[in-house]
């Protein structure tokens, strides 16, 4: 791979990995060459999207750039979201869910070492769900992202606030819920079921398994 070929292949990882839209000076500035050679190889790229009809194309929002999506395609994504936002929650969503809700703000990283596992795919899907939210970030190094839950996640519970929440139990209760596997969530079946119902599209054919 030649050096313009390498550059076009970053700055598409760059853009992808973003999400949101990025100034050209930034995108230089990572890749340390000039503002001038970063707008030659987006053009490189936004025209090899349009030559091969990619499902993809750049854009420039406000002297920054983004890849999105072909409004041709617009459907079959709208499809592919809904039908990944309405999954009823996973036991490793809800055990995420639970950590958030009980300690009302709090960073990936905590989650991760009460969980003992990456947690960044419940953690997104809770989000898609609209059940958590990015709080801000902590003074820290790397700044961290801060989550909590939502107005959507009180309406899903049927909880006023987050002070309506269960007592946490205690060790020698935890010890005994530890051997019943039939009650191993803070949140108990019926409220479970109630929020897979709200989250489930009323009109979902697919069998209920797990």
């Amino acid at each position: 791979m030649n050096k313009t070929d390498n550059l076009i292949s970053s700055l598409e990882a760059m853009l992808f990995a973003a999400g949101d839209p990025v100034e050209a000076a930034k995108l230089a500035e990572v890749l340390e060459v000039d503002i001038e050679t970063v707008t030659k190889m987006l053009s490189h790229l936004s025209a090899m999207y349009d030559e091969r009809e990619s499902g993809l194309m750049l854009i420039k929002v406000d002297n920054k750039y983004q890849l999105c999506t072909r409004e041709k395609h617009s459907e079959e994504v709208r499809r592919l979201l809904e039908i990944k936002k309405n999954t009823p929650l996973s036991n490793a969503a809800f055990e995420v869910l639970a950590i958030i809700a009980y300690n009302k703000t709090v960073t990936r990283s905590l989650i991760e070492r009460v969980r003992g596992v990456d947690c960044s795919g419940p953690i997104s899907s809770l989000v898609q769900k609209g059940l958590i939210e990015e709080k801000g970030r902590l003074d820290l190094p790397g700044r961290p992202l801060i989550y909590g839950t939502t107005d959507r996640f009180l309406r899903c519970f049927s909880l006023n606030s987050l002070d309506d929440l269960p007592e946490l139990p205690k060790t020698e209760e935890v010890e005994s819920l530890n051997k019943d596997d039939s009650q191993t969530s803070l949140f108990d079946e019926e409220n479970k079921a109630k929020a897979d119902e709200i989250l489930t599209p009323v009109n979902n054919n697919e069998s209920e398994e797990g």
